[in-house]
């Protein structure tokens, strides 16, 4: 029997279990898949994609360390970009097209995110993005090791606007403490933002952290490889401006 065309395929959970105690940063959504999205991860999830929570969905390959084993995902040893929230995959795809020297980790909690990415690589054949589902602070505390990142990129995540679930952003001390952690020395964390007063919070964050450097003095000049998304360009439509952080380990 064929499923409707809102059911997930089997072994897929719009809400990626728990592994660790701390607040999300993301608020899981039930949004229907289409036919073609459905498609997509049955066809082509074994091949590109991993679950950071249910291994009933896709583990991905780790060394004897437990720490992701980045040769056997990409089959080749390259610097590795982790992408937090890459949403339909627009910009991880662009990205990691004019940019094949450099691997690229997508890692999304909501399924019709997921489901984008996959069509959109394995429609232009990239073999250089893989894609994790589920918590990606999770994912960086369980297999990521110290060092290993050549850069961490963080767009248009969640606002979470009111100030009582300000607790909730993504971009906030500890978790900086955290991805800088795993940036190699001259690594950079980039952070994008159409939310004024979040953009304020990340810079500083970024500023205060002590193994950070901001090489611009303030935001950042908009970088020629972050493509303007869909989403992107619906908050300019609205007259949102868009600030750029970026920030290089030193330390």
């Amino acid at each position: 029997m064929t499923p409707a065309d809102d059911q997930l395929p089997d072994s897929f959970d719009q809400l990626p279990g728990r592994a660790h105690q701390d607040i999300r940063t993301f608020h899981p959504r039930r949004v229907p898949l289409s036919r073609a999205q459905r498609e997509a991860l049955t066809d082509h999830w074994p091949a590109v994609g991993f679950s950071v929570h249910n291994p009933d969905n896709g583990t991905p390959p780790v060394t004897p360390e437990g720490h992701l084993d980045t040769v056997t995902l990409y089959g080749r040893a390259a610097p590795l970009v982790l992408e937090i929230g890459s949403g339909m995959g627009e910009g991880v795809a662009q990205m990691a097209a004019a940019d094949p020297d450099r691997d690229y980790l997508a890692v999304e909690a909501h399924v019709p995110g997921i489901a984008g990415a996959v069509q959109r690589i394995t429609e232009a054949g990239l073999t250089n993005v893989r894609i994790a589902h589920g918590d990606a602070l999770a994912l960086v505390r369980a297999r990521i090791p110290e060092g290993s990142l050549d850069a961490v990129h963080i767009y248009f995540p969640d606002p979470w606007p009111k100030n009582r679930h300000h607790k909730r952003r993504i971009v906030q001390t500890r978790h900086v403490e955290l991805l800088r952690a795993r940036l190699r020395p001259g690594g950079t964390l980039h952070c994008a933002t159409d939310w004024e007063h979040y953009a304020e919070q990340m810079l500083a964050v970024v500023e205060a952290d002590p193994g950070l450097t901001n090489p611009h003095g303030g935001y950042a000049p908009r970088p020629d490889h972050r493509p303007v998304t869909k989403f992107e360009q619906r908050g300019i439509d609205l007259g949102h401006t868009v600030r750029d952080v970026v920030a290089v380990r030193t330390g």
